[in-house]
C-alpha cells in the first residue's frame, strides 16, 4: 500500500525524502542522493507510456492514476511515493482513495518563503512566483518526444492544494510544517516516524540513535555540499546557460521579511489570509 509524501512544490518534500530514505533504507542512517530512488514520484512518465495513444491532452493521464496505483499495490508491499498533485478530482477521476492509500504526510510551508524558492527553481520573477501561487488552474507537466504530456500534476492555488490534503478524511493525513521540521527537527521527525509505524505494518519502534544520524547526515549544509560535489539530478536547467540551477539554495537564509517587497507580502497575506492564520503563519 502507498503512503504519500505530499506537498506544494518547493515546500520541503525532498528533505523529507532524504530523512526517510536514510532512516528506512540504510543500517546506520547514512545518506547519498541515490537513496532518493527508494521514494519515487507519482505520477511518473514510466507508468503512462503504455497509454500514449490514448493521451491527447495533458489531463488525460488522470484516467489512469488509480489503475496504475492498483497495479503497484498488487505487489502487496509498503511503498512511499512523493507527489505534488493536489488531492482533487478532474473529470470525476480522483487522484487516489483509501483503497490504494495507507495515508499521507503533508508538508506545508509558509507561502511567503515559497516565493523565492519558486523563483529560483522555475526561473521566475517575484511577481511571477506570486502568480504561480494564486493560479487556481496551475499544474506541472512535461512533453515527451511525441508531443504528448505523460506527467501531469494538478496543483491549483497554494491554499487549495493545502486544503485538499489536510482536510481529507478517508485516510489518515499527518500535517507537518516545514518550519517545525527545520526548527525542532528531532521532535518533528520522531512524530513522523511514529505516524508511519502506526498506520503501516512495519511494527518498528522509534530508533533514537539512528534518527539522530539521519538528521546529521541530511542537514542543509551537507546536502548543499553534496550537490556541489556530485550534482543533483532533480535540479532544473538554466534556460539560458543550460547549466544546473542550485537546488539546495538558501536554507535558513530564506526569510521573506528580508527578501520580498512589503507590498508583495501584503498581497500574499490578503490572498491566503485564512490558511495563513489556520496554520499559525500570522
Amino acid at each position: 500500500m502507498i503512503l504519500w509524501l505530499a506537498s506544494y512544490p518547493k515546500s520541503g518534500n525532498t528533505w523529507l525524502r532524504c530523512l526517510l530514505s536514510s532512516y528506512y533504507y540504510t543500517k546506520n542512517g547514512e545518506f547519498k542522493f541515490d537513496l532518493l530512488n527508494k521514494i519515487p514520484q507519482f505520477p511518473d512518465e514510466k507508468y503512462f507510456h503504455k497509454y500514449r495513444n490514448l493521451i491527447k491532452h495533458p489531463s488525460d493521464t488522470v484516467k489512469f492514476w488509480k489503475i496504475e496505483q492498483e497495479n503497484i499495490n498488487k505487489k502487496n508491499k509498503f511503498i512511499f511515493f512523493k507527489t505534488h498533485c493536489a488531492l482533487s478530482s478532474i473529470n470525476n477521476f480522483h487522484f487516489t482513495d483509501a483503497k490504494n492509500s495507507l495515508g499521507a504526510i503533508y508538508v506545508i510551508r509558509d507561502p511567503r518563503n515559497l516565493v523565492t524558492s519558486l523563483k529560483n527553481h522555475f526561473q521566475l520573477s517575484n511577481e511571477e512566483a506570486y502568480e504561480f501561487l494564486v493560479n487556481k488552474r496551475n499544474s506541472l507537466s512535461t512533453i515527451d518526444e511525441d508531443k504528448n504530456s505523460l506527467l501531469f500534476q494538478p496543483l491549483g492555488s497554494w491554499d487549495f492544494h493545502v486544503k485538499s490534503w489536510i482536510k481529507y478524511k478517508n485516510f489518515p493525513v499527518l500535517k507537518i510544517r516545514y518550519e517545525d521540521l527545520f526548527e525542532t527537527t528531532f521532535q518533528t521527525f520522531k512524530k513522523i516516524i511514529q505516524f508511519i509505524n502506526k498506520i503501516s505494518d512495519l511494527n518498528q519502534s522509534f530508533d533514537r540513535e539512528k534518527a539522530i544520524e539521519c538528521i546529521k547526515n541530511t542537514s542543509f549544509e551537507r546536502l548543499r555540499k553534496m550537490e556541489e560535489k556530485t550534482g543533483f539530478t532533480e535540479a532544473n536547467l538554466d534556460k539560458i546557460t543550460g547549466e544546473k540551477i542550485r537546488f539546495f539554495n538558501l536554507g535558513n537564509k530564506n526569510n521573506f521579511n528580508h527578501m520580498l517587497d512589503k507590498n508583495l507580502i501584503v498581497k500574499i497575506n490578503n490572498s491566503f489570509k485564512d490558511e495563513l492564520s489556520l496554520n499559525n503563519y500570522l
